[in-house]
């Protein structure tokens, strides 16, 4: 089952607003396994005024972040999930292949490797034009909203 989401449906699942939320829209879900997601590159982000001044990099650490927003969605989609917070848990194999430029549209694909009770596993990859640009797995605990009883992870 294909799904198209657009800003204001992410904005009902992800807890991020302005100038946290990175994910624009999603292009494609198939619950439970698959899910694709844009994110237009703006020189208007905040983070582009110091990173760097004289030649506009996004940062590395914003990648991953664009790529759990797209995975956590993935798998707040499932009802299991819904209204929970996926906090991230593990990261692991993190590569960069080339630099993000403002200009550039983040193609962000995660594949659900699996999800165990309270736990997930997605691999994903962000790509400009056909290119990859970065890939990693992240893995992630599902908690429910409020719930900092571990203090554990990061929210995505």
């Amino acid at each position: 089952m294909s799904h198209v989401m657009d800003i204001e449906e992410i904005r009902t699942l992800l807890p991020h607003r302005y100038p946290f939320l990175l994910v624009d829209r999603v292009l494609e879900i198939t619950p439970g396994k698959h899910i694709v997601g844009l994110k237009n590159v703006s020189i208007n982000e905040a983070y582009f005024n110091g990173h760097f001044p004289s030649q506009a990099i996004m940062p590395g650490v914003i990648i991953l972040e664009c790529m759990a927003q797209v995975a956590g969605l993935a798998m707040l989609i499932m009802p299991e999930h819904q209204g929970k917070l996926a906090l991230i848990g593990a990261m692991d194999n993190a590569k960069f292949r080339r630099p993000v430029v403002p200009g550039d549209t983040l193609r962000i694909e995660a594949f659900i490797l699996k999800v165990r009770g309270g736990v997930g596993k997605v691999r994903m990859s962000a790509s400009v034009e056909g290119e990859v640009v970065a890939e990693c797995e992240m893995t992630f605990a599902l908690k429910e909203r409020g719930s900092h009883a571990t203090g554990e992870g990061t929210s995505v």
